[in-house]
This record gives structure tokens, C-alpha cells and sequence, in this order.
């Protein structure tokens, strides 16, 4: 069964906004027109979509059902128009990304010069976060690519295997810290310092505990828990905390005189770094621009590691 597009932007329409009249309205047609695309839809599908009450309309389950594949076709219908303008010279182009700090600070900016030299046209539109809001994301097409800590593939996630990067993580503190003087810094005696850390749950809190783990004592004294990583470099810098960050994060501080790593013997920790795509779909020709420039500076092998 072939489905009429326009048929299917009316379906999702009614769905967005719960009802025929306000559907109409956003789409600028009349209530019986809609009524009408929805009603052929219907037909062809062979079952109700919708059932219909006094304060708006409720999926049925073959509605349900037929949602998620109606989203696929209008996204991939309009990401082929907006590619064809594009190489018609009608329009610029988006790469939608999505990156973790570390990423972001470093490996990215790189790749958007690289980009934007050879595709002066292309926009660039960037969304930084930890790994669950750019999943969350990169699921539901907000972003179009995500670099974030290597992972398993999921059912609907798969990593870009030849765009992997490594970075390293250390234990840090302001330039002026009081652990700064002491000789010979064990790990242990960082633990009744005031910690600031991204939440519980993401990849740099998981990685954290792993490292003192690993050095068979508990986890350090987490006072604060943001998803900010201004606020977080900010407690670091003037107030004191001490922190667990990759080295790209903090690198213009670094140079500014700002933060450093803590001398502590034998801590810090490599990660991968790894794109990931959607399973299901064509992948943008935008973001296709941006994988092979990815791809070119995976094979260079930058070295984040090296930034100390």
C-alpha cells in the first residue's frame, strides 16, 4: 500500500495539536478539507485512525500503530526537499549535531571549520549535552548526529565504528587549591574535598566511580550534581571544588591559569569517543557532510589526549 503524503501530514497534524479545528488552522486548509484527507487515509488504511469525541480526537491503536511510520515518511520527505534546495542553490542546508563537552570543546569546532571551508552554505545548528538528553535527541530528530562515550548499539541508535576519538580524564582543582602543596597526592585525600560532578547516571559520574574503584576506595564527597558544565567549571575555579573532567573541557582555563589536574600519581582515565546515527532512515546530506569530515580527522587520529 502506497500512502498519499499529504494524507499523512494531515494524520500526524491532528495528532500534534488533538484536534480537526486546530490541525486546520496550522495547516491553513479548511475543517471538511482535513476531515476529508483524514477520511481517505482511513479508507485506505482499512480502519478507523481516530476515535472521534467531544473534546478532540484519540489515536485508535492502528493509529498508534501507523504514527511512528507516518513521522518517518514526512521527516524523510522533507529532509529530501530541503536537500534537493539545497543543491538547486534555493536553500543552505542544516546539520543538526549533538556532543558531549569534551567533544564539544574540541573535536567539533575542528570538524565545523572543516565543514564550512568546503560548504560555505551549509548551516550548523549544535546541541551539547550528556549522553541521555543527546540519545533522547538524536531518537526523536532533533539532532540529526550524535558524539558522545562509545556504547552498545540499540534498536534504534548504532555508533559510526571509523569516527572514534580517545580522550583523557583527570581529577581537577583551581590553580590556588590548598591540595596543590602537598607531596606526593594520593587519591584518598581528595575524598573529603567538596566535589561538584555531572549527575548520577551519566557516562563522567559512571567513570568516576569506576577510577576510584579501581583504586579500592569509595566515591569522593559529591556536594553538587549539575548538567551545566559553565556551573560546573565555575564551582572549580571559585569556590573551590574539585572536580573529574576530560582534558578538552577545561582547556582554555588551563591556559588561562585558571584549573589544572591535581598531581595524584597513576589517576586519570582514557575514554572513546564514538558518532552515532540513527538505525532507521536516510541520514541527511548535511550531516553526510559532516560524517566525512569526521571520518578524515578519525583517520588523522587528533590527539585529545594530548592536550595536557
Amino acid at each position: 500500500m502506497a500512502f498519499n503524503i499529504q494524507q499523512l501530514e494531515a494524520f500526524t497534524a491532528v495528532v500534534r495539536h488533538g484536534s480537526l479545528g486546530r490541525a486546520a488552522a496550522v495547516l491553513n486548509v479548511t475543517q471538511p478539507a482535513l476531515s476529508r484527507m483524514v477520511k481517505r487515509l482511513e479508507d485506505d488504511v482499512g480502519s478507523p485512525l481516530f476515535e472521534r469525541h467531544s473534546k478532540g480526537m484519540k489515536l485508535t491503536d492502528i493509529g498508534e500503530a501507523l504514527l511512528p511510520h507516518a513521522n518517518l515518511v514526512n521527516r524523510e520527505s522533507r529532509q529530501a526537499r530541503e536537500d534537493i534546495d539545497a543543491l538547486r542553490g534555493l536553500a543552505k542546508g542544516t546539520i543538526r549535531v549533538g556532543a558531549v563537552a569534551s567533544i564539544a570543546c574540541f573535536v567539533l569546532p575542528m570538524a565545523i571549520g572543516g565543514v564550512l571551508s568546503a560548504w560555505p552554505g551549509l548551516r550548523i545548528e549544535v546541541l551539547e549535552g550528556v549522553w541521555d538528553r543527546l540519545s533522547e535527541a538524536l531518537t526523536s530528530y532533533e539532532i540529526d548526529v550524535a558524539l558522545g562515550v562509545d556504547a552498545l548499539d540499540t534498536d534504534q541508535i548504532v555508533a559510526i565504528r571509523d569516527c572514534q576519538w580517545e580522550d583523557v580524564s583527570y581529577v581537577v582543582a583551581s590553580a590556588n587549591h590548598p591540595l596543590r602543596g602537598r607531596s606526593e597526592l594520593r587519591l584518598e585525600e581528595t575524598c573529603a574535598e567538596k566535589w561538584a560532578s555531572l549527575p548520577r547516571g551519566t557516562a563522567p559520574h559512571a567513570h568516576l566511580e569506576q577510577v576510584f574503584a579501581e583504586h579500592g576506595i569509595g566515591p569522593p564527597n559529591i556536594v553538587v550534581e549539575t548538567r551545566s558544565i559553565t556551573v560546573l567549571k565555575s564551582l572549580v575555579t571559585d569556590s573551590g571544588f574539585l572536580s573529574w573532567m576530560a582534558a578538552p573541557m577545561y582547556l582554555a582555563e588551563r591556559r588561562a591559569g585558571l584549573v589544572d589536574a591535581l598531581p595524584i600519581t597513576g589517576v586519570k582515565a582514557m575514554r572513546r569517543l564514538t558518532a552515532f546515527r540513527r538505525r532507521q532512515g536516510i541520514l541527511p546530506g548535511p550531516a553526510v557532510k559532516l560524517i566525512e569530515e569526521l571520518r578524515s580527522m578519525a583517520k588523522a587520529k587528533p590527539r585529545i589526549s594530548a592536550l595536557r
